[in-house]
């Protein structure tokens, strides 16, 4: 059987698409190839990749991609994690299904705090909604 091609879209794929790439990679390798991409690149969020670390996920080898990259990849979904990339997602040829669940921006909660431990706390919430999710999929995302 062949593996579903999801792509994870946010608006810098620095933080929650790199998250769901991540999950998606361990958890459901065996039925997803999973890729990850941004409408723009801002590089990887170190802090994502400390909590992802922390719950046995390495993602320090992920890149920022632009989802500009991708295009030539059939995807069978293009699930979009933020408002802003749900609004401005670039058409995709072919039969991609565009899924919108939105999480909350791990960094913009981060600023709203000042203890270091507080901070990786908003994106430890982050991860662990974004790893609820993809434990459901496929199955959620018909």
């Amino acid at each position: 059987m062949r593996k579903l091609n999801i792509l994870f879209l946010c608006t810098g794929n620095s933080c929650r698409s790199q998250m769901a790439e991540g999950w998606a990679r361990a958890l459901k390798g065996d039925v997803i190839e999973a890729y990850s991409a941004g409408i723009e690149t801002h590089g990887l969020n170190p802090n994502a990749v400390k909590v992802m670390a922390e719950a046995g996920v390495d993602i320090s080898g992920h890149t920022s991609k632009n989802v500009g990259t991708l295009l030539d990849v059939q995807f069978d979904y293009v699930v979009t994690v933020c408002g802003h990339a749900n609004e401005h997602c670039p058409f995709f040829p072919g039969s991609a299904k565009v899924v919108h669940v939105g999480f909350d921006d791990p960094p913009a909660l981060a600023k709203l705090v000042e203890v270091e431990e507080a901070k990786l706390e908003c994106y430890r919430r982050v991860r662990d909604e974004i790893k609820a999710f993809v434990e459901k999929i496929p199955g959620i995302l018909e």
